[in-house]
């Protein structure tokens, strides 16, 4: 069974610093009406991408962790590598749509400052976690990882599991930089 090594822990705890930053970077001194801007009724505004994001990384911590700590272990020859390389990869890229499922749509019912607190304390959280031995025992099946590779994967592990939350995270941080350079964002 593959072991987490010194290197990919601290290749997860870099890329949740740096996207962890970014997305207080992207996120700071906006006004309201840059906060709540949509550009079209069917897209989402910033204070939508982060509420989205924040409920992404919930469901991380909580549901698909349980979910992992009772599941079995990978099947057959995995190779880890190569889906860590994928979900660095892929999911943050904007070119492959995906509509969120329905229970990980925003709802608006979060101030500002609540969502913050919630995004630093979850990655907190995901700091915690992929220090924990053993994130490689289990796999779970995986709807992103079907998506981004056409279905050639199928389950990913905790380890994973971390780093997609982050790989999301990342991917709402360009839809948040595209959204602000909308010809009708609020100056």
């Amino acid at each position: 069974m593959p072991v987490l090594e010194a290197t990919d822990i601290g290749q997860a705890l870099e890329y949740f610093d740096r996207v962890r930053n970014r997305i207080l970077e992207v996120t700071d001194h906006l006004t309201e009406a840059q906060w709540s801007f949509k550009p079209a009724p069917d897209r989402w505004s910033i204070a939508q991408n982060f509420e989205h994001m924040v409920v992404v990384e919930e469901r991380v911590l909580g549901p698909i962790r349980e979910q992992l700590a009772q599941a079995p272990p990978p099947v057959g020859s995995v190779d880890c590598r190569t889906i860590d390389a994928l979900i660095f990869d892929k999911v943050p890229d904007r070119s492959i749509r995906v509509k969120a499922p329905e229970m990980l749509e925003p709802t608006g019912g979060y101030t500002r400052e609540a969502l913050v607190e919630r995004l630093l304390r979850n990655y907190d959280q995901l700091t915690r976690y992929v220090e924990t031995p053993g994130l490689r025992d289990h796999a779970v099946e995986s709807a992103p990882l079907k998506v981004i590779t056409n279905g050639a994967y199928t389950h990913m592990d905790a380890y994973q599991w971390a780093l997609t939350a982050a790989a999301h995270d990342e991917r709402h941080v360009c839809q948040i930089i595209e959204l602000k350079a909308d010809p009708n964002y609020p100056s």
